[in-house]
This record gives C-alpha cells, structure tokens and sequence, in this order.
C-alpha cells in the first residue's frame, strides 16, 4: 500500500522541483570498521617521512551505543546529500513563480499560473519524489524551509488554499510529521547544516 507521508510529498514537491541528484556515500572501512591510520615519528626534530614506516591498522569493537550513533549519524548525511538539491531548486522555482503572481489580483489568473506549472513538473518529477523515503522526506521539509524562509505549510497554503494546507498538516501529523516544520541551524538542526555547507563545497555550490 502506498505511503500515505509519500503522498503529501509528492502533493507538494509536484509543485516547485525540477531537479533531482542523488548522491551514494559510504565510508570506506574494512572488517571490524578498522581504520586505516598512517604515522610518523619525530625524534629529537628529526622526522621520519612515512613512506619509511609499515602501515598500522588501529582496531576495535564498537559499543552498541556508537553503532547507533554512527547509523544516525550516516543516515542523516545521506539524507541531506539525497534531498538538498530538491530544496535548493525549490527556492529557484518558488521565486519564480512568485514573480509570475506579482501584481496578478485576479483568483482565475493566479490558479492558471500555478496550475501551469503544476502540470508540468508532476510529470517529470512525481516518480522521483515518490522514490524518497518518509525520513527524507521529514529532511526535504527542514531544507525547504531553509532554502526559501517559509515552513511547506505556509507554501501549501500560499498556492493551494487553506483548506489543502490543514487537510495535509493533519495527514503529515497522523505520521509523526509536521509541514510546520522550521529549521534550526543553531540548534537542532545544526548537524543537518554541516552537511549542507559539505554538500555545497563538493558540488561547487555559490554561497
């Protein structure tokens, strides 16, 4: 049965996205996750080039603790690698759009404007979006409001009507979420803003 979170998901991201990247990251280790560790040796000022020394392997066995840890810790990463070029091209898209409403008073003209692009880009990109998971969708949520200053109810709201935005708020709640969201980048969501600014530097990202 499909998702009932995949559904407001791919509701709302039919709206604004028009990219989609997805990035697989692992860290590279071996059995046991042994680290491979280089070394040198300095001895009275004298260093020793590490080209001279074997290579040390450094092992041991992971508390329960930081294996949950480290799964956490990997899990959010991939979501952000996975899910922030989505947010970033929605604040593309949704100052776009807002300047195509600027001005516009009447209710007929703006739903045709949105509609427009609605159609569209749920048809290059709703398979996609419904390939993310309920958890990346809950990190999508905290990027969009990152990237463009607004929680995806205000978005929903904005573009669909009040009535939408409560329907689907009360849907996302049912799943432990919230398109109330907002991000905090100084508090709990600081981890998630390391791996922003990670993903930014890697792919070149202007600031």
């Amino acid at each position: 049965m499909l998702n009932i979170m995949r559904i407001v998901i791919t509701y709302f991201f039919g709206l604004f996205l028009i990219l989609c990247l997805h990035t697989n990251t692992s860290a590279q280790k071996g059995m046991y996750d042994t680290i491979r560790v280089s070394a040198f040796i300095t001895a009275q000022g004298d260093t020793i080039p590490e080209s001279w020394l074997p290579t040390v392997e450094v092992t041991t066995k992971q508390s329960a603790e930081n294996k949950a840890m480290w799964a956490s810790w990997t899990r959010l990463r991939n979501a952000v690698y996975v899910t922030y070029p989505y947010a970033l091209t929605a604040g593309v898209v949704i100052n776009d759009v807002n300047g195509q409403l600027r001005g516009v008073s009447d209710p007929k003209q703006r739903k045709q404007i949105i509609k427009s692009r609605e159609k569209d880009l749920k048809r290059d990109f709703a398979d996609k979006v419904t390939q993310l998971s309920v958890y990346q969708g809950k990190v999508l949520m905290k990027l969009i409001n990152r990237e463009t200053g607004n929680s995806c109810y205000a978005l929903i709201k904005d573009y669909k009507g009040g009535l939408n935005a409560g329907v689907w708020q009360t849907v996302a709640f049912l799943f432990g979420s919230s398109l109330k969201q907002q991000y905090d980048p100084n508090g709990e969501d600081q981890q998630i803003e390391i791996f922003v600014k990670e993903v930014r530097k890697l792919y070149g990202y202007k600031s």
